[in-house]
């Protein structure tokens, strides 16, 4: 979740995966792949059957590691590491080598359906190469041989492998050949859209080319509709359920831009994205949809709540506070832990005086209106909402998230059911990537994330297991047995989507 267009040396820079792993290392080829490198849409080479790995799947997945610190050397294992008052440092005194133990548990809905076949999608922003070093100062407690990008792409390579997903969306790749040289040969084809501007990074996703056919892709700019060089993808996927029957899917992959203070340009593109979702799954008999990504937005934001209920009144707000990231610091979140540990006791309390509370809150909002109003220029609501003159911003679908609907434990999960945290490094602890939703599917089962005391314990990702600073998400899910033409919310002036500078939408070629 770093810059995405911020220019983070003139302001503060903000914050900004194992059943057992037995990963069967291949090392990447070195002849061409099964493409012409230009287009950026590779099909898995003809023969994969040398370049197949094993796996042992259980419920739980660990990584248990004893082994000494040193990872210079190539290895077939899984290899981890290293965790703010005064400079919040908490894993500074650790030994390097201790060992840790990081699980992961898959957790089942509470309403399963009855057995069928379900598809695995994992959204997973695994750092650019350029930001790791980029940013380096937000990364004090990760040992140097840790960020390295050979040491970091063989562990994202192998937990993903691990996971056996039918369809991954990543953010944050400026390596994609790399990874079109290991996952074609498990399998799989790929597509990727790189940011426009000076940025090296972009969007991927790869796809089991056996089990789906590619019906439509669109790559998308937000550029040329003055919304910055954030890029996003769509495809419209057929998959094979049995012989006579198959069903579509339309699935989306965004990272959002990262600057705290551009509320409405986040807004502005998470519903333009919405909006050529819902084109596509109209177009294509109303499919399902679900969206991946780095949406740089906590559960607890403004921005959260446009995606949960599909709008928002933006006066509301103060256009530098909607994403939530700045109260995301590791040592804001580490008291606010404490707090809540120790407080458990004034909870009935608490309740007691929550509609107070409530009906305070709307009147503070109410006063301060005239106040919020004015930090808003004309510009920055046609960004956010469509139109200068309509304060109301509206999401073209009905979306929920995967992890708020599959219900966990407090140890993993926030208050309204989000993941605690999704990211991790010196300058940010939080939740901000996403799997949502459309109708016609649902969740079955997520693969819960990481408790906030183990996190603290490793002092920041990426660690000697994990290679990347965000947890990957993974969500298996299954269409409803009588899919429900839900997918566009009611009509309003917002609808016709309209951005500054914008140009013709360009339905290219994935890239």
């Amino acid at each position: 979740m770093r810059s995405n267009g911020y220019d983070l040396s003139d302001k503060e820079k903000f914050g900004p995966k194992p059943t057992v792993f037995r990963f069967c290392w291949i090392s990447p080829s070195h002849t061409p792949m099964g493409c012409h490198t230009a287009s950026w849409l590779c099909a898995p080479a003809a023969a994969t059957a040398t370049g197949s790995s094993k796996f042992y799947k259980s419920t739980t997945i660990f990584c248990c590691i004893n082994s000494p610190a040193d990872s210079s050397q190539p290895s077939s294992l899984v290899s981890t590491g290293s965790s703010s008052r005064r400079k919040y440092y908490p894993g500074r005194n650790r030994p390097l080598d201790q060992p840790h133990e990081i699980a992961r548990h898959w957790i089942d809905s509470a309403h399963p359906f009855p057995s069928q076949e379900t598809l695995r999608v994992v959204s997973y922003n695994i750092l650019a190469d350029r930001n790791a070093f980029k940013y380096r100062d937000l990364y004090p407690n990760v040992p140097f041989s840790y960020m390295k990008w050979d040491r970091r792409r063989r562990l994202i390579c192998n937990e993903i492998i691990g996971w056996n997903p039918d369809i991954v969306c990543l953010q944050e790749v400026d390596k994609y050949v790399d990874f079109v040289s290991i996952l074609e040969k498990e399998g799989y084809a790929g597509s990727y859209k790189r940011r426009t501007g000076d940025t090296g990074d972009g969007c991927a996703m790869f796809w089991k080319a056996e089990k789906f056919r590619l019906l439509e892709g669109e790559s998308i700019e937000f550029k040329k509709y003055g919304l910055r060089d954030n890029v996003a993808q769509l495809s419209l996927f057929e998959l094979q359920m049995c012989e006579d029957e198959s069903r579509k899917l339309l699935i989306g992959n965004i990272h959002v831009l990262y600057n705290p203070s551009r509320g409405d340009v986040k807004l502005g593109q998470i519903r333009f994205l919405s909006s050529r979702a819902r084109f596509l799954a109209e177009k294509w008999g109303n499919v399902p949809v679900v969206l991946a990504g780095d949406f740089n937005s906590t559960p607890q934001s403004a921005v959260y709540q446009f995606l949960s209920s599909s709008e928002l009144s933006v006066m509301l707000y103060d256009r530098r506070e909607l994403s939530g990231q700045r109260n995301c610091r590791p040592a804001q979140v580490f008291d606010i832990e404490r707090e809540i540990s120790s407080s458990l006791i004034l909870i009935d309390r608490v309740v007691q005086v929550l509609p107070l509370i409530a009906m305070l809150e709307c009147m503070l909002q109410c006063s301060c209106f005239r106040f919020l109003k004015g930090s808003w220029t004309d510009e920055e609501v046609k960004v956010a909402t469509g139109n200068a003159d309509c304060h109301i911003a509206v999401l073209p679908l009905k979306l929920k998230s995967s992890y708020a609907t599959v219900k966990s434990s407090t140890r993993t999960r926030g208050f309204n059911g989000e993941p605690l945290a999704t990211s991790y490094h010196s300058k940010f602890l939080g939740t901000v990537d996403y799997l949502w939703y459309s109708d016609g599917v649902l969740p079955t089962r997520v693969l819960d994330t990481l408790p906030i005391d183990i996190l603290r314990g490793l002092g920041g990702l990426p660690c000697r297991e994990l290679g990347s600073d965000h947890l990957a998400l993974v969500c298996e899910f299954a269409f409803s047995p009588n899919k429900e033409e839900g997918n566009s919310t009611k009509c309003m002036a917002t609808s016709d989507v309209t951005f500054p500078a914008s140009e013709e939408h360009d339905n290219g070629t994935l890239m």
